[in-house]
């Protein structure tokens, strides 16, 4: 599972995560854009109020069930011996850190072997929406957050405004899909 977010996002990262029941069977893997210097107590503040093992990823990570990655910089996931490993990619040029769209584009090959899910929270601009739309197209599931919970609804507004097949959900249905969906 993927989620994209920005401004206000960290809110309702929150909010999503403290509604997960304990035992998540999926890895969760959170572009945040945020300065990476603030990742590490933003990561620790997550585990010290949350049941689950968050890791902040500043170099290459296998991935596991139940755990949750918040990238610290530019990340991509790359399949390695029938294994996920999610890597750092410095080749990235993008001025959000890190890339929404790096991160979801490098799920696209992931789709015809994984269910994969992808969600474009609250922010400003529109990083995340191509890649939203890339990963509906090869069978993702996809959802943008809806302006009547967004704080900023840039970036989910983009990303429906270039592919009307991604879904669009207030954040208090985001929450009961992804429960289903890390069950």
């Amino acid at each position: 599972m993927l989620i994209g977010a920005s401004t206000g996002g960290p809110g309702h990262l929150k909010k999503i995560f403290s509604n997960l029941d304990s035992s998540i069977n999926v890895p969760i893997v959170v572009a945040q854009h945020m300065n990476p210097v603030f990742i590490s107590s933003f990561v620790k503040q997550f585990n010290d109020e949350m049941p689950f093992d968050f890791y902040a990823v500043d170099s290459n990570h296998g991935i596991k069930k139940g755990s949750i990655y918040i990238c610290s910089t530019h990340c991509r996931l790359n399949i390695l011996y029938n294994s996920v490993e999610l890597q750092v990619d410095n080749s990235v040029n993008s001025h959000y850190n890190p890339s929404i769209d790096n991160l979801f584009k490098s799920a696209v090959k992931l789709c015809k072997t994984y269910d994969v899910l992808a969600i474009l929270l609250t922010g400003i601009g529109s990083d995340g929406a191509s890649g939203l739309s890339e990963l509906q197209i090869e069978g993702a599931n996809t959802i943008a957050e809806s302006k009547e919970s967004a704080i900023v609804f840039g970036m989910p507004k983009k990303a429906f405004e270039l592919n009307s097949n991604i879904e669009v959900m207030h954040l208090n249905e985001i929450i009961k899909f992804v429960k289903k969906f890390t069950k």
